[in-house]
């Protein structure tokens, strides 16, 4: 994707697709307040890139984010394999026992299944509350670890994910993993937009830090 209106399109034809807010804000690797934003814009009339790009007109300022594309690692199997290998490496300097391996659904499960392959751990899956998501309080939802794959039972654990936008996604994951017993021993992202180093005690590991640097008005 190349601009803005790339997103807005993107957007709509996700919507149309039947996905939610928050299923359309994971596919795109932007915040929940972003996808909302490019959905509204999508059911607007045909507008011009500056235009779309604009402040929408009753919302005050517009979302504050970065698109992160990484589609050329995601199309490709050996570049997943060596991306894996490096995220996997970072894990690595936690010890040679753990054997559980977290991917946080949809883009963070195949990683994950990487990971755990190069660490020889078992695959688990947990599903967040942002794919139920549209409006309001995300807090009123819960997300899900998938019974096809590994439960938690008690173990140390490493948690994959594919990028950071605010947090809350990585934070509701190592709450889920802590109410089942589990122990998340550490955290790795292919990117992170906030550059956290760790998020309710839990180390955060990155390959990519994506810092915004602007002037506020």
């Amino acid at each position: 994707m190349k601009n803005v209106d790339d997103l807005i399109e993107s957007a709509a034809e996700l919507a149309a697709r039947g996905l939610s807010k928050g299923e359309i804000a994971d596919e795109l690797n932007v915040s929940r307040e972003t996808a909302s934003w490019l959905v509204e814009r999508s059911s607007t009339p045909a507008q011009s890139t500056e235009q779309a790009s604009s402040p929408p007109a009753s919302g005050g300022t517009g979302p504050q984010d970065i698109h992160v594309d990484w589609s050329a690692i995601g199309r490709d199997s050996k570049r997943m394999n060596a991306i894996a290998s490096a995220m996997a490496d970072m894990l690595a300097k936690h010890g040679e026992d753990i054997d559980l391996t977290i991917g946080i659904e949809k883009a963070g499960g195949p990683i994950a299944t990487l990971v755990a392959r190069e660490l020889e751990t078992d695959l688990g899956t947990y599903t967040p509350a942002k794919h139920q998501w549209e409006e309001g309080d995300i807090e009123e939802l819960g997300g899900t670890f998938s019974r096809n794959f590994a439960g938690i039972r008690d173990r140390e654990c490493y948690i994959v994910d594919d990028t950071i936008t605010s947090g809350t996604t990585m934070r509701e994951t190592i709450e889920a993993i802590r109410a089942e017993g589990g122990k998340p021993l550490a955290c790795v992202v292919l990117a992170d937009k906030q550059g956290l180093e760790e998020l309710d005690g839990v180390p955060v590991y990155s390959l990519l830090q994506v810092i915004s640097v602007g002037k506020d008005e």
